[in-house]
């Protein structure tokens, strides 16, 4: 997509919140990687998504700075709950605090730790999920799926960020370590009895939407 296209689409779609305006602009001045945080056009679709499911628990898999997070919280229905695991335990401060200020801070739950070590207490606590975000390690994208699955509700959407990966996925030549697990993670959900539909989005890194049987 060229720059020229995406400042279209980003002026012919709904403002970006003043908070995650805010967000993405503390990003990308005090983080490393701040390419990792959803942005403008990712954060509108997540918030669409999120009113068209309209699930009552959601569970995300990578927080990073909370951006997701937030844009998810604002698509939930009232009473709904938002549980998200991050596995930087020196974000807890800021996260606590970003989420402590944001109107639908209450509703969401922040857990530090490793999500493949967390899915399943906190799904046995909180679960089921009507809807699940997977933005973690990209090396294990598969055993999230298989972790996730059985505190999934009949019918949940599980949305996958960076199934793309920025093109590579289709590169031949590239074998690297994430580049071989989102492949074998994108080839496993497509062939999976547990899974009714596949769609991949060529939206920025690629975001897969699956919906379950």
């Amino acid at each position: 997509m060229t720059e020229q296209l995406e400042d279209y689409i980003l002026a012919n779609i709904s403002p970006e919140p003043e908070e995650l305006k805010a967000v993405y602009r503390s990003t990308y001045l005090h983080h490393l990687y701040p390419r990792m945080c959803s942005g403008h056009l990712q954060g509108r679709i997540l918030k669409l998504l999120t009113r068209m499911v309209r699930p009552r628990r959601i569970i995300e898999l990578g927080t990073f700075t909370g951006y997701s997070a937030l844009a998810i919280a604002e698509g939930m229905p009232a009473g709904a709950q938002l549980h998200t695991i991050e596995v930087d335990d020196e974000m807890e401060p800021e996260l606590a605090g970003r989420f402590a200020a944001s109107a639908r801070g209450a509703d969401i739950t922040l857990h530090i730790g490793d999500a493949l070590e967390l899915i399943a207490p906190v799904s046995v606590a909180s679960g089921p999920w009507d809807m699940a975000y997977i933005d973690a390690n990209k090396r294990h994208y598969t055993e999230y799926f298989d972790l996730l699955l059985p505190f999934m509700a009949p019918g949940a959407t599980i949305i996958a960020d960076n199934t793309l990966w920025d093109g590579k996925v289709a590169d031949p030549g590239a074998r690297d370590a994430q580049t071989e697990a989102i492949r074998r993670f994108n080839a496993y959900v497509a062939r999976h009895e547990a899974v009714d539909t596949v769609a991949i989005l060529p939206l920025r890194d690629g975001l897969t939407l699956i919906t379950l049987r």
